[in-house]
């Protein structure tokens, strides 16, 4: 019977099952395939209470999504709509404004969350 996962043994266990799961050929409907669905449900949980990821820094998300989207800062400043602004921005001299940050949510895709952030 599935439990919740409390301890970081039981959560090494249903790694190991989840990974046993994920090796065999599971038909869709099959127990296997439901323990599959809510041992990874469980284990997402324990790793979000016990291993939260961080939001990154808005200014290294904007220089990891331009690497990402192969664009150089140059289309960056074209983005903003400042060209002298952009050296600013990735310096951190400058903070980035709401028209800014909306400009950047809409064309490069980073959520707003993390762009709202201080640093």
């Amino acid at each position: 019977m599935l439990k919740p996962i409390k301890t970081e043994n039981q959560y090494n266990q249903a790694l190991a099952r989840v990974y046993e799961l994920m090796q065999t050929e599971i038909n869709e409907d099959s127990a296997e395939s439901d323990e599959l669905e809510i041992l990874s449900i469980l284990v997402k949980e324990y790793e979000t209470d016990h291993y939260p990821i961080p939001s990154p820094n808005p200014l290294e998300a904007i220089k990891f999504r331009l690497d990402q989207m192969g664009l150089s800062e140059k289309e960056l400043g074209e983005i903003l709509g400042y060209r002298s602004r952009k050296s600013e921005i990735l310096s951190g001299k400058r903070k980035l404004s709401l028209a800014m940050i909306r400009k950047l949510n809409e064309v490069l895709h980073i959520p707003a969350e993390v762009l709202i952030q201080a640093y």
